[in-house]
């Protein structure tokens, strides 16, 4: 792996991201720490991403060469069944909508592949990124969080009063770090998630958290289970159930830095955040140009270039650092837990 500014160039064109492409926009584009291609040349995919893809697979599958020439080689594979869309009646309850929703993401399966088969660019509209959901519903395969997110979006629009927002996670295990993306979904007073992860217990929360506190500390708790560290957690503000809106998605709208917070400052940035997304209902969506990005401290595939997002940073004096304690990982230095 190289790094520096044209080697970076050169990696994110050919769809691969580098060490040094992990900027605002490419925090998601590793697999557990491992970073990944994207197929960026849409879908059939085209001969030379298909031959990489499995030139990927024999590098990180602990079998290599072996399970790529047995799967590749085999003329008997079964036939994978097509997930069926979720369609309710009217008189459906919110709870068992998402619940069914959540089947059907974790029934597309994760991918294991270490190529993104769908590319996901943030700074797309909401209807642009509407259609790769569609696109990844017909073709209806193997999905990783990012998309799951753009998926439950999708899926959750119809649902009025049902409130959705991007959660991202910053993690770190034996020195390396990780990131993920779950979509926190909010009814009825109370707060849950949709999504899709290696992990059970790092997707998908049912709708029975009072705050968001209990809820970061809900995965706060599992990371910790796999020996991570959590350093960081990024909120953004609640969506357009509009499938046509040319708005963007608000992905930072609050970051917070779990290193320079106590526990009680995290807690009063976590209720602020949460008093921000409900005053933010009805009044139309902030533009991303305007993001609140707090560092704090503080108490399809379409065809576009990717574009930087103007941010004002709003600091405040960092509280004492408060993490949960990980487990010993002194007999698991070398080894990566992926989440």
């Amino acid at each position: 792996m190289t790094d520096g500014k044209a080697s970076s160039t050169a990696g994110a064109s050919n769809g691969v991201v580098e060490k040094g492409d992990e900027e605002e926009g490419d925090d998601d584009l590793q697999d557990g720490g491992v970073l990944f291609y994207v197929n960026r040349g849409g879908l059939p995919i085209n001969e030379p991403t298909w031959e990489r893809m499995w030139r990927h697979v024999a590098r990180i599958h602990p079998r290599g060469d072996e399970v790529v020439k047995k799967i590749r080689g085999a003329t008997n594979l079964p036939k994978v069944p097509i997930p069926s869309v979720p369609t309710f009646q009217p008189s459906t309850l919110v709870p068992e909508r998402l619940e069914a929703i959540q089947r059907y993401i974790r029934e597309l399966q994760y991918n294991h592949t270490g190529t993104q088969f769908f590319e996901i660019k943030k700074n797309r509209p909401l209807t642009g990124l509407m259609d790769i959901a569609k696109e990844m519903i017909r073709e209806a395969l193997p999905i990783k969080c990012l998309e799951a997110v753009i998926l439950g979006i999708y899926l959750t629009n119809p649902i009025q009063g049902v409130e959705r927002f991007p959660i991202s996670f910053k993690t770190q295990f034996s020195g390396n770090v990780f990131r993920h993306i779950v979509l926190g979904v909010h009814w009825g007073g109370r707060f849950g998630t949709l999504g899709i992860s290696r992990r059970e217990d790092l997707m998908d929360k049912p709708l029975i958290f009072r705050t968001l506190w209990d809820l970061i500390l809900e995965f706060e708790k599992a990371y910790c289970h796999y020996w991570h560290i959590l350093k960081k957690v990024k909120l953004g503000q609640y969506m357009s159930h509009d499938p046509h809106s040319v708005e963007q998605i608000e992905w930072k709208h609050t970051v917070l830095d779990l290193e320079k917070l106590s526990r009680e400052d995290l807690k009063k940035e976590l209720e602020r955040h949460a008093r921000d997304m409900r005053l933010n209902i009805g009044k139309g969506q902030s533009s991303p140009t305007k993001d609140r990005k707090k560092d704090v401290g503080s108490p399809q595939r379409g065809q576009y270039s990717p574009h930087r997002r103007n941010s004002r940073g709003e600091r405040r004096p960092s509280g004492e650092k408060k993490t949960a304690e990980p487990k010993d990982i002194s007999d698991v230095s070398n080894y990566q837990i992926r989440v």
